[in-house]
């Protein structure tokens, strides 16, 4: 439903899926909030319906979902499997979470921009980061705006 695995060269991509194809999702929300401190008495009632669409997407026609490979981004909460909203409507700017193509290469990496010197970094100290050479061929493809994961593996 989410993705189609291709190959890209070495690298194992993933075919985005379009967002509008994706049925809207409503569901019930808690009308208390829940505390990451000490516990509170728990309300048991909803407080109505909250879309998550509304919340998660800002253009559904750029919007995309991707599947996250690999463990580089493991700092900034992405991990192997996650899904990825892609926005490609939003502007590039240093600092975001982009999906590049890198010589016909699909990466997520942070974008870096210093001096006129872009470079495409990790956020594990095991990978190195890209500094792009000259002539290589980049396209930032989209900027990661949300991660899906699940909280734990049931």
């Amino acid at each position: 439903m989410f993705d189609t695995v291709r190959e890209v060269g070495s690298v194992r991509a993933v075919e985005p899926v379009r967002l509008e194809t994706i049925e809207d999702a409503v569901l019930p929300e808690a009308g208390e909030a829940v505390y990451a401190g000490f516990p509170s008495p728990a309300q048991d009632y909803w407080s109505g319906d909250i879309d998550l669409g509304e919340h998660l997407i800002r253009d559904r026609t750029s919007t995309f979902i991707v599947r996250a490979v690999g463990s580089s981004m493991e700092r900034a909460g992405i991990y192997d499997g996650d899904r990825l909203i892609v926005d490609r409507s939003i502007t590039p700017q240093n600092g975001h979470i982009v999906i590049a193509i890198l010589d016909g290469e699909l990466t997520v990496k942070r974008l870096r921009s210093d001096r006129g010197r872009i470079s495409l970094c990790a956020e594990n100290p095991a990978f190195p980061d890209i500094t792009i050479a000259e002539l290589s061929d980049l396209t930032i493809w989209g900027v990661v705006t949300w991660v899906l994961h699940r909280a734990s593996r049931v």
